[in-house]
């Protein structure tokens, strides 16, 4: 298995497991939620994007936005725990599959550059 699919894969896994927080954000704070829904989004959307150019400065593009994303989404989180709207735990766990997310797409970006 390729590292692009890894990340994508594992970019879904962050989207997925981010649920229950957005759920939370909706009620508490609106304006975050649609941040963090947004960023979240453009990671994964970017991923599959950048796979499917032809052009390796492409998907290095592609891959660059959605690591920017991917951190966006981190941010966000850790907002959120600092505003009291979820607890550390929860921000330590899903702040490791974004970490992931992002340390497979300077991999790919590396490769692809």
């Amino acid at each position: 298995m390729s590292h692009r699919f890894i990340a994508y894969d594992v970019a879904f896994e962050f989207a997925h497991r981010l649920a229950p927080v957005l759920t939370v954000l909706r009620r508490r704070d609106r304006s975050l939620e649609d941040q963090l829904r947004r960023a979240v989004a453009s990671t994964v959307l970017n991923i599959s994007e950048g796979d499917g150019k032809s052009s390796l400065r492409d998907q290095a593009r592609f891959f660059e936005i959605a690591r920017g994303s991917c951190r966006e989404a981190r941010a966000a989180l850790k907002l959120a725990a600092i505003w009291g709207y979820i607890d550390d735990a929860q921000v330590a766990e899903l702040d490791a599959i974004g970490d992931r997310v992002c340390a497979l797409l300077s991999r790919l970006i590396q490769r692809v550059a």
